[in-house]
């Protein structure tokens, strides 16, 4: 059985090698480069399954991964510095031309997005044979409505496109995490029979200062203060210990 540490080896080594390979052969954008890659490495291996039986590739590597917690290593750790990378390279000047068509698509984008999805996924599977209600098809069009900001952010390096579509697209992806959390969590009442309370006005009101506003006013306090300390020094690996501690101390503030 190979150890937590073996295990990060071998994804840093597999990762490693499908990032040459992408930037080398496929030449498509990183994130979707491996992402892509990711897919078919992992078709590879149910195939080998079918093909040999005998061959449990697939269940051994699911063992390994379940040695690791994502959802506490994810959430609670490698998130932070992800979308502090992302929102470091915004301009935030631009960001305050582009205020409100960003705070549109922040908004009405991720609730019209999370309907389409979710009214899309409840006719398919429908006509699949396989009914879905209604309810929990728009609980997964919300998981999954709000853009990741650290791919899209990535992905507008390599492709040119003009300054404020690039604003528009690296502040809404930044912005909708807080609106698609209202959104999900109102939803996920709904189809868990909570609705009473857990829809009500009041809650969702609360839930939209909280999550949505609170933690935008919670980091652009928090990176103020280390923005105006960094200023008074000339110390490049005190000002990095600064900027990781302002990613991981603000976001288990917010948590």
């Amino acid at each position: 059985m190979l150890s937590v540490f073996d295990l990060i080896a071998v994804l840093l080594v597999l990762t490693a090698t499908f990032g040459w390979f992408n930037h080398v052969v496929i030449r498509l954008p990183h994130t979707i480069g491996l992402l892509t890659m990711g897919l078919v490495a992992s078709l590879l291996l149910i195939g080998v399954e079918i093909v040999r039986p005998e061959v449990h590739l697939y269940e051994d590597l699911t063992v390994l991964l379940r040695q690791v917690d994502f959802r506490a290593t994810v959430l609670n750790g490698v998130l932070a510095f992800l979308l502090f990378a992302g929102a470091l390279h915004v301009d935030l000047s631009l960001l305050k031309r582009r205020a409100w068509p960003i705070g549109v698509m922040a908004t009405a984008g991720v609730a019209i997005s999370t309907a389409i999805i979710g009214v899309g996924l409840w006719w398919i599977s429908g006509i699949l044979g396989v009914p879905l209600p209604l309810t929990w098809a728009l609980v997964f069009g919300a998981l999954i409505s709000p853009t990741d900001p650290v791919a899209v952010l990535s992905t507008l390096k390599s492709v040119k496109v003009p300054e404020t579509l690039e604003a528009d697209m690296s502040g809404e992806s930044l912005f909708n995490d807080g609106i698609g959390v209202v959104v999900f969590t109102i939803l996920l009442a709904i189809a868990s029979g909570a609705g009473e309370g857990g829809a009500s006005p009041g809650h969702i009101a609360e839930l939209f200062f909280v999550e949505a506003l609170g933690g935008a006013v919670l980091g652009f306090v928090t990176g103020y203060v280390a923005y105006r300390s960094m200023r008074v020094i000339d110390n490049y690996p005190l000002e990095t210990l600064i900027s990781l501690a302002v990613a991981a101390g603000t976001y288990a503030a917010a948590a």
